[in-house]
């Protein structure tokens, strides 16, 4: 009996070793080595692909394009120029009639005057057209008369002094015959052969007639 029990606790004990010795010659090369623990040789390695995929910017900044600015205009100048004294206003001239009893005057390519001595009326006329007139006028007086008939303008002088008469003056006058003249005079007092014209009228006659243009007086 202490045989058999013997015999039992041999074989036990061969047992439990040969489980603890990791099976044998099925082991192979890991003989002893039981299970493998991670990361010392076991198993297919495993590959970390955790490389982070490079990010790419495309934040390219957009241009802006500035609103074109627009110049400040500039304050107008200031004008220092002194403002024009007022022209004196031009006296009204006295009505035109067209029935001039001068054919010669009338007939003239250029500026004329014309003379009705009694009719005391004077005309000036362009190409035969009046452009002035009738105006007042004062021929001379009967033992003084003015010429009449068709002349022409001799000169002008804007103040002559008569010498005949103690240097009196004779604005504006414009000769046509020798010695008598249109200039300015009283258109009362008869005159020793020249024309009488108001200031305003003889001023007109001495810038319109030239020398040469034809000067007609009728009776």
């Amino acid at each position: 009996m202490k045989r058999l029990l013997a015999g039992a606790a041999a074989l036990a004990t061969a047992f439990v070793l040969a489980a603890c010795s990791g099976g044998g010659a099925a082991g192979g090369s890991n003989a002893g080595g039981g299970a493998v623990a991670a990361g010392t040789g076991g198993g297919a390695p495993t590959t970390s692909s955790t490389t982070p995929a490079p990010t790419t910017s495309s934040t390219t900044p957009t241009p802006t394009s500035a609103a074109p600015t627009t110049p400040t205009s500039k304050p107008a100048p200031t004008s220092t120029t002194p403002k024009p004294k007022p022209k004196p206003k031009p006296q009204p001239q006295p009505p035109a009639d067209p029935g001039v009893p001068c054919a010669a005057a009338a007939a003239a390519a250029g500026t004329a005057a014309c003379v009705d001595i009694s009719a005391h009326k004077a005309w000036l006329l362009q190409g035969g057209k009046v452009i002035y007139g009738p105006v007042p006028m004062l021929p001379g007086r009967k033992s003084n008369p003015t010429p009449t008939g068709t002349f022409s303008v001799i000169s002008k002088e804007k103040m002559h002094l008569s010498k005949e008469f103690d240097n009196a003056e004779m604005p504006n006058s414009v000769f046509f015959y020798p010695g008598d003249a249109f200039h300015t005079g009283s258109l009362s007092v008869y005159s020793h052969g020249c024309i009488h014209l108001s200031a305003g009228a003889s001023l007109k006659f001495f810038n319109t007639l030239h020398v040469g243009d034809v000067v007609q007086v009728v009776p």
